[in-house]
């Protein structure tokens, strides 16, 4: 069983049973307690789970939601996949949203250089990033700024975006299911998401294989709202054909 094989079967252990234990795991997958240790520190970074004494315990069950530096430092490969990927959604010309996360803000630094767009983010990062380019009208949505996704959230935000029409919404989640659909930890957070696929023609999900094995506090979206869901080869066929059946394009990049 290769590395990713084996985290992934831990994470839905400890989504299953609401914790695993280090000892336990390394019996019963046959490696030493140091690679388990290994295992669970990777499932951290990329902020699925969150170490207690002993083992671990799935970020649902604390509420936990990783800041956006920690969550930029994993799947990097995926994402820049991802964001490639998602270049083929971009209108010619009109208008995006660009929703604020870790993988969308890979396609903010792969935007083409000569097309000419005028983007929305509710993200001051991305928005001093797209501020640079000439071909760009840049609108940034106003409201008060989360510290830990960097992200304007509240009514300021939602108003501005109930009086847009864009052509494609790029969005992130911290989770995704067929059952329970796009979530997140933060409601506030949430309701901007909601509110930037109900001002769009098109909603595009841009998400690692990581985030489809996790339902969080709040959604926002159901698969049916989301026109093409963009992710990496990480989700595998079983998984990407359920997906699809529930309405939206699968794109494995």
């Amino acid at each position: 069983m290769y590395a990713e094989e084996r985290q992934q079967e831990i994470l839905r252990m400890a989504r299953d049973a609401g914790r695993v234990d280090v000892v336990r795991l390394a019996e019963q997958f046959g490696v030493t307690t140091e690679t388990i240790r290994r295992d669970l520190t990777a499932l951290e970074r990329a902020g699925v789970l969150r170490r207690v004494h002993g083992g671990a315990i799935p970020v649902e069950r604390l509420g936990f939601e990783p800041a956006l530096a920690a969550r930029d430092e994993v799947m990097t490969a995926e994402k820049e996949r991802i964001a490639k990927a998602a270049l083929a959604e971009l209108p010619q010309d009109g208008a995006v949203v660009i929703d604020a996360g870790s993988t969308t803000s890979r396609l903010v630094q792969a935007l083409p250089p000569d097309r000419e767009l005028t983007v929305v983010v509710n993200s001051p990062p991305l928005a001093t990033t797209l501020a640079t380019r000439p071909n760009l009208t840049v609108l940034m949505l106003g409201g008060r700024v989360r510290g830990r996704t960097l992200a304007t959230v509240e009514d300021w935000a939602i108003q501005q975006l109930s009086q847009l029409n864009v052509d494609v919404a790029f969005m992130a989640t911290n989770g995704c299911s067929v059952a329970k659909g796009l979530t997140t930890p933060d409601p506030a957070e949430a309701a901007i998401k909601r509110a930037m696929i109900a001002c769009a023609d098109r909603a595009v999900l841009l998400a690692d294989h990581t985030k489809f094995s996790g339902t969080y506090l709040a959604r926002f979206a159901t698969l049916g709202e989301i026109d093409v869901v963009i992710t990496d080869t990480g989700l595998d066929a079983d998984q990407a054909a359920a997906l699809a059946a529930a309405g939206p394009e699968v794109v494995r990049a």
